[in-house]
């Protein structure tokens, strides 16, 4: 280490004025970009806190941080607050234990103290502002809104009121984050705020942009707009799920990447309402049953008379006047019988509900089989194709089928439904592609690993290449006034120059005339003695 010192310290003895000026020069860059790559690193990592806040959000928040002592940063005009990011969850949870923030306009924490002798029409009003506050704090919160505010009117409700049918109406105000928001948001915003005041419909919700557009201009005119955004998802949803059966289903048979299947399902819409009734007369039963009988018993006989034939004799002419009628008796039994059939009657009534799938058809591409390569194969040697057998490809067909649960309906043929194609993929396959993420990511880490150290190389290269030019420098050469010629007093201090040659006592004599050569003194001297 001292010959280390003794040699920097000769070194810089042999340098000119300018050698000294960039060698400290240098030397102080040097040192400032290490002390500010320290600074720099020592900064802390600022993540967001809080974003999209309002005015009066942004300002609690920051107050609460300058008396907290956090740093921080704010941005976008105040409404975005970034600290230490091992910081960030503490102060979201103190600042939300804080009631901050609590959004704009006022919610139902004006409740929260306690308010006597205020009028029935001041407790109305308060109970709208924290209404509106409510909702423009959830709507806010909805993907591509930025801020909302809401107004509601809403008629009061008196008894002796004339005019009943006025209906409440609410009007919503929201800055969007983006150019534009999808038609299923804006009925999202109209129900959430019609089910949260009574007697509030979704048509009597007005949604207006920033831009002044009214995004619920279209939904009035065509009612059956959200409801068909709904039915889009839920066939949706049904083709993906009915897809993923199917590739569950083939992966353990072709491979990992090998297919792709697509779905098409038709979904029905329709709300109806069958009743149906049938009679069946073999099916008949007794209802009721009456009997009734009647019985009825007549007699007739004479007041007297005379024995013989004449006298038995009816209407007889010779039958004397006032002559008596003989006595008859009639009998009769009636009876009835009267039975009522009910006939057997069958009622019913079916009820679909929208959702039902009515019919299913699919598309299915499966990969080519490629034949293994033989031992003795060139490192670079391709796979050939194998095509499928006919009865192969049936079989991955019908599993397809059975995964869909497809009947035939009369004159159908199931091959309709299904198609199922072998046919060449591209020759990357999921083993490359991941391979090839992860060489991206690594690199991506790598970039990233030398952008927080590349000060730090920079500084210590341009000190290493400082360090080289400087031992690489010579000193400059300061030419010495030498006696070569003129005679010499030999009485003055025994000064002499034998040949040209320098003296110990002439080299002293030029050190003090120039204290400034004495290493180019010295270095001279040294020759002489040598040769």
């Amino acid at each position: 280490m001292k010959d280390f010192g003794q040699s920097l310290l000769s070194l810089w003895k042999q340098l000119g004025l300018n050698q000294r000026v960039s060698l400290v020069v240098a030397a102080l860059g040097v040192i400032g970009g290490l002390a500010a790559l320290v600074i720099w690193s020592r900064q802390p990592d600022y993540q967001l806190l809080y974003g999209r806040l309002g005015e009066k959000d942004a300002a609690a928040i920051i107050s609460q941080l300058q008396a907290q002592g956090v740093p921080h940063k704010v941005s976008n005009g105040g409404s975005t607050v970034y600290v230490p990011a091992d910081q960030v969850y503490k102060l979201r949870m103190d600042l939300a234990a804080k009631g901050v923030p609590n959004g704009d306009g006022v919610g139902f924490e004006i409740f929260d103290k306690g308010q006597f002798g205020l009028s029935d029409f001041v407790q109305r009003t308060n109970y709208i502002r924290a209404l509106q506050g409510e909702l423009g704090r959830t709507i806010g919160q909805l993907d591509g809104v930025r801020s909302a505010r809401v107004m509601i009117v809403q008629p009061e409700n008196r008894l002796l009121l004339t005019d009943q049918g006025v209906k409440p109406t609410a009007s919503v105000f929201i800055e969007l984050s983006s150019s534009r928001i999808d038609t299923e948001a804006v009925n999202a915003i109209r129900n959430l705020v019609a089910n949260a005041v009574q007697g509030l419909v979704p048509d009597q919700v007005a949604v207006v942009d920033h831009k002044g557009r009214v995004l619920s201009d279209e939904l009035k005119q065509d009612p059956m707009l959200g409801s068909a955004t709904s039915q889009m998802r839920y066939k949706q949803q049904v083709e993906e799920y009915l897809a993923k059966k199917v590739e569950t289903m083939l992966l353990p048979v072709v491979g990992v990447g090998q297919v792709v299947v697509r779905v098409a399902a038709e979904i029905d819409t329709e709300s109806t309402t069958l009743t149906q009734e049938k009679f069946d007369p073999d099916g008949q039963v007794i209802r009721t049953q009456t009997v009734s009988e009647d019985v009825s018993n007549s007699t007739e006989s004479r007041g007297g008379g005379v024995a013989g034939i004449s006298a038995n004799v009816p209407d007889s002419a010779n039958a004397p006047t006032g002559q008596a009628r003989p006595m008859s008796t009639t009998e009769s039994n009636k009876k009835n019988q009267t039975t009522s059939y009910e006939i057997n009657r069958t009622l019913t009534n079916t009820t679909r509900t929208p959702g039902s799938i009515r019919g299913v058809s699919a598309a299915v591409f499966v990969a080519q089989r490629m034949a293994p390569l033989p031992a003795d194969a060139a490192p670079d040697a391709k796979p050939t194709p194998q095509p499928r057998t006919p009865a192969e490809i049936q079989a991955l067909r019908q599993i397809v089928i059975n995964a869909l649960g497809l009947k035939p309906s009369a004159g159908q043929s199931l091959d309709t439904l299904v198609t199922l194609q072998e046919i060449p993929f591209q020759t990357d396959s999921i083993v490359e592609q991941v391979a090839s993420i992860q060489t991206e990511t690594r690199v991506q880490s790598w970039l990233e690993a030398g952008a927080r150290y590349f000060a730090v190389g920079a500084a210590l290269i341009v000190f290493l290449v400082f360090w080289r030019m400087l031992s690489k420098q010579k000193p400059e050469p300061v030419p010495v006034e030498l006696l070569t010629a003129a005679p010499v007093n030999n009485n003055n201090n025994g000064l002499s120059l034998n040949g040209g040659s320098l003296t110990p006592e002439l080299l002293n004599e030029l050190i003090k005339q120039k204290p400034v050569n004495v290493s180019n003194a010295l270095r001279e001297w040294v020759n002489v003695k040598k040769s």
